[in-house]
């Protein structure tokens, strides 16, 4: 008869084989697609590896407190990026088995090197998809006004950038009168792209009414607060709009992909 086992005894002897397995951490590669911190200081991940759309692999992963202090602003402050979902990450982990809790990695350390260059190489892809499949230059082609009067604004009525595009459409040097619209969205975080193309399609509506479209997002970190606007969906969205389209994003260094694509920056 086979040797039967308990539960926790061959839990036991799945912890003392990965053990000796991995002895020592490795560096390992992912997405994250998850992301909570706790009341403690401690950090909860959940790490995904996809091919294309579909998730290969998944693994629970911790920060601890003590590492996580260190962790989080030396990865910040090296990218621009906030350590939050749906980027990917390089980090070095002890591979960890707990018999009531399952396999967890622990994470010890982060290179944010790795993530400032598969950043690069996404926005080098979503540039090159957009130019093969002809539509880069669509926008710009489009016929714009001398003195576009009646503008969909797309921004958030709280952002100090709207009220400076306001002051100056209403204090210009010309007394040009304009009538302006505000399509209100969100314009940071994983809801901006969702809520901006949404703000797109309220406009559509009106197409035959407006003469262009504004869309505003004041000063911020070029991967943190500016990353939603190097979005594929977004960026086509916009080649594809039937009005001109001309983008106030960031400050005047900032170049983002929809930068790129409206019809004036």
């Amino acid at each position: 008869m086979e040797q039967k086992l308990t539960l926790s005894e061959l839990n036991e002897q799945v912890k003392e084989t990965l053990a000796k397995a991995f002895p020592s951490t490795v560096w390992v590669i992912a997405e994250v697609s998850e992301l909570k911190e706790n009341r403690n200081g401690h950090c909860y991940l959940e790490l995904i590896e996809k091919q294309g759309a579909e998730i290969v692999a998944r693994s629970r992963a911790t920060i601890w407190s003590y590492t996580y202090r260190m962790l989080k602003p030396y990865f910040e402050t090296t990218t621009g990026q906030y350590l939050a979902q749906g980027i990917k990450i390089l980090v070095q982990v002890s591979v960890e088995y707990h018999s009531s809790f399952g396999l967890s990695l622990n994470i010890k350390d982060i290179d944010p090197i790795y993530t400032v260059g598969d950043m690069a190489m996404q926005r080098k892809e979503i540039i090159n998809r957009l130019q093969s499949q002809g539509v880069f230059e669509m926008n710009k082609e489009l016929q714009l006004p001398l003195v576009p009067q009646k503008i969909a604004v797309i921004s958030s009525a709280t952002a100090a950038g709207f009220q400076d595009f306001m002051n100056q459409l209403e204090n210009n040097d010309f007394g040009f009168k304009f009538y302006t619209k505000l399509f209100q969205s969100t314009m940071q975080g994983s809801d901006a792209v969702p809520s901006i193309i949404n703000a797109l399609e309220r406009i559509y509506e009106h197409e035959d009414f407006f003469d262009a479209v504004v869309i505003i997002r004041g000063g911020g970190s070029a991967t943190a607060d500016l990353s939603s606007f190097d979005n594929y969906d977004l960026a086509f969205n916009i080649t594809q709009f039937p009005l001109p389209v001309i983008t106030g994003i960031g400050h005047e260094k900032d170049d983002t992909i929809i930068d790129l694509v409206a019809h004036t920056e």
